[in-house]
């Protein structure tokens, strides 16, 4: 069979490149399905309409951007296979009536979207790990001094990146330890994974204890377990928080899992857990120049029922506003959550060093603050916001050039 990269071979429509798990050794087909075997014994169906609609061809796809050009309702009639086998390249050949039209698909990208035997794209990208806390734990930490000397989107870089990006996506938090502690450094490194979020609180902000704050994050006390910017339609999905100074007494930081503490709720407490999902809280933030309202249950799951996000944040709660049968049984269910919080079993508590770089999951996570001396010396976080979907644009990137290495090792490009 031909590398990869051979000219008989068909472009894909996504940049990728794809290795070649296994040859197709027969071909058979009727006029609506494409039946493969394969020489690991794998058996594989592909609808004509499906392969039509996600060819490679000029006239499905634009060869500059690789974007569908392709409007199938255009079709002189529903695409039927009239033809199909595989060429000397081991590609599957599939001629489609009535349009007269050959066209051509890699066995690798067949084998990646074999939607006949359960592939998907849906599911994570790393799978998701839920975790408790407790007196002996800490949080997973790799040593990022040299990340900001290596050139970006290189290997160096991505022996750095690679291993923090799969902690985020499956445990939701990593910590980077010996990073520079120049103030807005958090901008270059945060760079690094994808395009910051700005909010009201700015694109990089600072928390530290000030005389006139507009958060309760700009003060020396106890921040209770919380998500950021709940009172946003989309709430940040990724926060950073860069220790740049610390050396007052006490403010050490708090995470909890929040899908860990939810998944306990749902074994407790399953009523509580569905009127959560269910009931629509007001999270609102009205400060000097902004005023943010939203509403949402306080767990959001997915079309398949799984946790998506947490909206939890009791000093950002506006008025419940409910049916009147509704009210009891919203608040029993949420001090039940509360309750949950406050075990010790959840919270994994940790000191910030300067030069430490904590990244988590804002929908995910919660996250808390003990109290510290405002009066005496200095805690200094810089922190951002990034989405969930730079994590995991960053983190396919990364996939995709070791896909490629691996089949071109001698054109890394």
């Amino acid at each position: 069979m031909n590398s990869l990269s051979s000219p008989t071979l068909p472009l894909t429509p996504d940049y990728d490149a794809w290795p070649i798990e296994a040859e197709i050794r027969a071909v058979a087909h009727d006029a609506r399905v494409v039946t493969l075997d394969w020489s690991d014994g794998r058996v594989s169906r592909y609808h004509g309409i499906w392969l039509r609609e996600n060819a490679a061809d000029e006239s499905t796809v634009n060869p500059a951007t690789r974007e569908r050009i392709l409007d199938l309702s255009t079709l002189p009639a529903w695409p039927e296979i009239a033809a199909a086998e595989v060429d000397a390249a081991g590609a599957l050949c599939v001629s489609f009536a009535p349009e007269s039209r050959v066209l051509r698909f890699h066995p690798g990208w067949l084998r990646a979207h074999d939607y006949d035997n359960g592939a998907t794209q849906e599911g994570p990208l790393v799978p998701i790990t839920t975790w408790l806390g407790g007196p002996d734990a800490s949080p997973d930490s790799l040593d990022a001094s040299g990340l900001l000397d290596t050139e970006p989107a290189g290997e160096a870089e991505e022996a750095i990146l690679a291993p923090a990006l799969e902690r985020v996506l499956g445990k939701g938090l990593v910590r980077l330890r010996g990073l520079p502690t120049a103030p807005g450094s958090l901008a270059e490194i945060a760079a690094r994974i994808g395009p910051l979020r700005a909010t009201n609180f700015g694109t990089l902000f600072d928390v530290r204890a000030k005389p006139d704050p507009d958060s309760n994050a700009y003060t020396s006390i106890a921040l209770p377990p919380h998500v950021d910017l709940p009172t946003r339609e989309y709430q940040p999905g990724l926060q950073l928080l860069h220790c740049l100074e610390n050396d007052v007494a006490g403010g050490q930081a708090v995470m909890l899992d929040g899908f860990a503490v939810a998944e306990a709720l749902r074994d407790r407490h399953p009523e509580a857990f569905a009127t959560l999902t269910r009931q629509r809280w007001c999270f609102a933030n009205t400060a000097r120049t902004t005023d943010h309202v939203w509403h949402a249950p306080m767990i959001g799951l997915d079309e398949r029922g799984e946790l998506q996000e947490v909206r939890i944040a009791d000093f950002l709660r506006g008025p419940l506003q409910a049916p009147f049968e509704a009210v009891e049984p919203a608040y029993a269910a949420l001090m039940a959550l509360q309750a949950l919080l406050h075990e010790p079993q959840f919270a994994l508590r940790f000191d910030y060093a300067p030069g430490d770089l904590v990244i988590f999951d804002n929908r995910r996570l919660l996250h808390a603050r003990d109290a510290f001396a405002g009066g005496g010396g200095r805690r200094w976080l810089q922190g951002c916001y990034l989405e969930r979907d730079e994590v995991r644009s960053r983190y396919r990137m990364i996939q995709r050039a070791r896909r490629r290495r691996r089949l071109d090792p001698e054109h890394n490009g």
